[in-house]
């Protein structure tokens, strides 16, 4: 973890990531689609909309030493499947084939710099659906499989591929949740950690783990609230 860059760093999780990165003496590259937002001195600021190839391949031509690359950047919209279909294409096009474009981009700058590590930050979502998120957790699925998928194909250069699951954080986009929230301090401190530790997934907080452990049960029993009986 020597040159980071770091997607949607100007704020929440990805602000903390880079911030962290660099207290950890780590050259951080810092993007997010106005950079004019970006507060991380020391960083190195990128404009970067994911969803724009032309800028995707341009953050790649700038950023060629970079070993660590965290796709954070992410959209919910509150989309459901069977609304509009404009947002759920946002979402898709933010959090899977944006994510995927950055993974693309930046494959070759990894095998050029020893292999490194991909960082793709998903959500517990990823393992469940809940009423008002339809096409958010449509996407961070696509997401998860998608970081299962790039770690067997980026196994021959020798990156390494983690991806991030959590339940709700303490950031803008979870501003209107009443629920416990989880410091975004904590998420980035656990997430490299784990890279640091060749961990393939971080599931970071208690309300994840059960999440996943529930996909080996009937699902009757974690949708019970949702369904007829």
């Amino acid at each position: 973890m020597t040159t980071a860059l770091v997607t949607g760093a100007n704020r929440g999780i990805g602000r903390h990531l880079a911030s962290q990165l660099l207290e950890r003496g780590a050259k951080v590259y810092a993007a997010a689609r106005r950079p004019e937002t970006l507060d991380l001195p020391g960083a190195v600021p990128v404009a970067l909309d994911i969803t724009d190839p032309d800028a995707v391949a341009a953050a790649a031509a700038l950023a060629t030493d970079v070993d660590l690359l965290i796709n954070n950047a992410g959209v919910s919209t509150g989309a459901t499947l069977l609304g509009d279909l404009g947002p759920v294409r946002t979402e898709l096009d933010v959090n899977f084939w944006g994510t995927l474009a950055m993974v693309r981009a930046f494959a070759p700058v990894l095998a050029a710099n020893g292999g490194g590590a991909v960082v793709n930050v998903a959500s517990a979502l990823s393992w469940f659906a809940f009423p008002g998120a339809g096409a958010y957790a449509v996407s961070k699925a696509a997401n998860w499989n998608m970081s299962n998928a790039l770690r067997l194909e980026l196994a021959g250069q020798g990156t390494q591929v983690t991806s991030v699951h959590l339940g709700a954080a303490d950031t803008d986009m979870m501003k209107d949740y009443d629920g416990d929230k989880t410091d975004p301090a904590t998420v980035a401190a656990r997430t490299l950690d784990a890279v640091a530790a060749g961990e393939l997934e971080v599931v970071v907080d208690e309300w994840s783990a059960m999440v996943k452990a529930s996909l080996a049960r009937d699902p009757r029993e974690f949708y019970a609230g949702f369904l007829p009986a």
